[in-house]
């Protein structure tokens, strides 16, 4: 055997061995720290997000847990109720993993495909979950993290609950279904926080529609601890218990809803059937406050903008598993298009705040641009 075919031999075996340790090092890294905890706690199911380092961001490896998990749950007579909580407390969940997707979907790989449609089929088994299913949204709750809560039978905020869907200044659309929930709060809320991305805080989230209830952050372990310890209840059993926190915890609730003056303005501003109808209604409103939309919106991508407003156009009058396949559509539109790898660029990786719109102005997004959009991706449809 030449030497030349012995050091390629001994080569191939080192670069295998390192592949393995490689591997072993990341099986060695999630078996000490895994992105979801799933346990059974008296009679609920209790699904914990583990990553509180990246604010619990949602990754694919999730989702595959949470998923199977859910639906034997849904079916487990020995399981009453589900509840969902993120780790650490600084986050619920800020957000699906969007820099693996950029770059996959950059590679052309079918992670991009892969992740919004398992992502879109949890958030639709969420909404379909038979049993009382409690999402304690305390801390950062954006974007997938809405998704794994809002759909769900109750969603519990605290004082310290963020929540908001930025998804315009990156170039992508209010996703996980909020083409479904967001025309559902009252007047034109919805449009408002989906196209400005302004964020709720606290009892607000409540008050906005987006959480069923508000409990003190301090009071949370001991509601855990009741709701755990139920014998059989109804969902109207454990509403009672959720109202009895509630009425327990007084803070803020002196203060008015952060948009409660400006409600009637929203409602009247933000109703034109087009965003160039809406930009305009803000310059010509000539308030502190619609100026101040006016400029939140210049700053978002065009496209993302005329996406996101006949998304909840459409919405408004479909069901959730329709909202979601309409929205897997658009996922796969932005994946096509050049915005969401720039707003990424501009907001996550070198974070400069810059970000180059492609078209730039909201003229220039056709209405064939934004139609072809919507338009069925056939066999790769999202399907249930």
């Amino acid at each position: 055997m030449s030497l030349t075919v012995l050091t390629s031999a001994y080569g191939h075996r080192l670069r295998s061995l390192c592949r393995l340790q490689r591997i072993q090092g990341h099986m060695m890294s999630s078996r000490v720290e895994p992105g979801v905890l799933l346990e059974k706690v008296g009679s609920a199911g209790v699904i914990t997000i583990n990553r509180p380092k990246v604010l619990n961001a949602l990754d694919m490896t999730m989702v595959r847990q949470i998923y199977p998990q859910l639906k034997k749950w849904d079916n487990d007579d020995e399981i009453d109720i589900v509840i969902i909580k993120g780790a650490g407390g600084k986050a619920f969940c800020a957000g699906g993993d969007i820099r693996a997707v950029t770059e996959a979907g950059k590679a052309g790989d079918p992670l991009a495909e892969d992740f919004f449609r398992e992502e879109y089929i949890l958030n639709n088994a969420i909404g379909e979950c038979r049993k009382p299913y409690i999402a304690l949204i305390e801390g950062i709750t954006m974007g997938g993290g809405v998704g794994l809560s809002v759909h769900g039978r109750f969603r519990v905020a605290t004082e310290k609950t963020l929540f908001a869907m930025p998804e315009t200044a990156i170039g992508l659309f209010p996703d996980v279904g909020g083409g479904f929930f967001l025309p559902r709060l009252r007047g034109k809320l919805g449009m408002f926080l989906a196209l400005t991305g302004f964020r709720l805080k606290g009892r607000d989230v409540q008050r906005a529609g987006v959480a069923t209830h508000f409990v003190e952050r301090k009071k949370i372990p001991e509601l855990e601890k009741e709701l755990v310890g139920l014998k059989s209840p109804s969902a109207e059993d454990v509403c009672r218990v959720l109202d009895s926190y509630q009425q327990q915890s007084s803070l803020d609730s002196d203060k008015p809803f952060v948009l409660e003056e400006h409600m009637s303005a929203i409602d009247r501003l933000f109703s034109s059937s087009s965003v160039e109808g809406i930009v305009q209604n803000l310059e010509a409103d000539g308030s502190e406050f619609a100026s101040k939309q006016a400029e939140t919106l210049s700053r978002m991508s065009p496209t993302s903008l005329k996406i996101t407003h006949k998304q909840l156009q459409a919405g408004a009058t479909m069901s959730l598993q329709d909202v979601l396949v309409m929205e897997y559509r658009l996922s796969q539109a932005c994946m096509r298009g050049c915005d969401f790898y720039e707003g990424v660029r501009a907001v996550l990786v070198d974070k400069d705040h810059s970000p180059k719109w492609n078209p730039s102005t909201l003229e220039e997004v056709t209405q064939q641009t934004v139609d072809q959009c919507f338009s069925s991706l056939g066999e790769k449809d999202l399907t249930f």
